[in-house]
């Protein structure tokens, strides 16, 4: 294959070695990095719309999931329910 605007050649059946590693690495605020599965731990307090009270520091998070976006970690917190948290505010456990 060739790119028509700049003529690039490339086999489409190779596989490049930086697609396979093309997921983004999620870091905790110390620098740890996280994975699907992982337990974290909320570092500050932080408000959720609708709750009458916030997710309180130190709270633990089981079995994480990362995803693309802004709050890249859902969870389930016991006592809120399903969300998204920024991985900035949490540290791994």
């Amino acid at each position: 294959m060739v790119c028509s605007e700049c003529f690039h050649e490339w086999n489409p059946d190779e596989v490049p070695e930086a697609a396979e590693d093309a997921a983004p690495k999620v870091l905790d605020v110390n620098g740890n990095e996280l994975q699907n599965g992982d337990s974290v731990i909320v570092i500050k307090d932080l408000p959720v719309k609708g709750m009458p009270r916030p997710v309180k520091a130190g709270t633990k998070v089981k079995n994480i999931r990362l995803t693309d976006g802004d709050h890249n970690i859902d969870c389930k917190i016991e006592g809120f329910g399903a969300m998204g948290l920024k991985s900035e505010f949490v540290r791994k456990a």
